[in-house]
């Protein structure tokens, strides 16, 4: 079945679903320790949470870019992270989707949380032809995300290491069985016309 151009796909449960995110040790690892985001953590600045395994392997080139050393698979509520995207705008201004782009720059200034297309990717990091969600938040979604949403944070930056071995090995079958089962995000009534981009 061939993938629609625009889905949200993760690892999901009844009740929750799986971002990631990826930073230093010196956040990542009081994160995990803790269950919630340190002190250091700056609540003031945009978060982007990722729903795909591979996405974030990309960004952080499997847990190796300075920075993003330390790879965090957070389990969020799935009520949380509707509300987001309810509360979304597109990062970018689409002709049809937005009456004109003076109202995108308004809702944009004034969202908590903004939506980004980008290529998925394959166990090699190239794009693939249809497109992930990035979801960023600030201001008030970011404080939900940090003291409301967050159910659970785990230290996934051993699976990211191990995948990538096997896949630098040319075991990709091993690889894959590896991953996360991101399955297609169940929504209602379908992605949100303001969010198709």
């Amino acid at each position: 079945m061939e993938e629609p151009q625009r889905r949200i796909r993760a690892a999901h449960s009844e009740s929750t679903i799986t971002v990631y995110q990826a930073y230093s040790p010196e956040i990542g690892l009081p994160a995990v320790r803790e269950g919630r985001f340190p002190a250091a953590w700056k609540r003031d600045r945009m978060t982007w949470i990722k729903p795909s395994f591979l996405w974030m392997m990309y960004r952080c080139g499997w847990g190796t870019k300075a920075g993003q050393e330390t790879v965090l698979a957070v389990e969020i509520t799935r009520d949380g992270f509707e509300w987001a995207l309810r509360h979304a705008c597109l990062s970018s201004y689409v002709h049809g989707v937005h009456p004109d782009r003076a109202t995108w720059q308004r809702q944009l200034k004034h969202a908590p949380a903004r939506v980004q297309w980008d290529p998925e990717r394959d166990l090699h990091l190239r794009p693939l032809p249809y497109r992930s969600l990035q979801l960023g938040l600030s201001g008030e979604a970011v404080r939900r995300y940090a003291d409301e949403w967050t159910v659970a944070i785990r230290d996934v930056t051993p699976l990211a290491h191990e995948t990538h071995a096997l896949v630098s090995g040319g075991d990709l079958d091993s690889a894959a069985r590896l991953l996360p089962q991101e399955r297609p995000y169940p929504l209602g009534n379908g992605l949100p016309a303001h969010l198709r981009g």
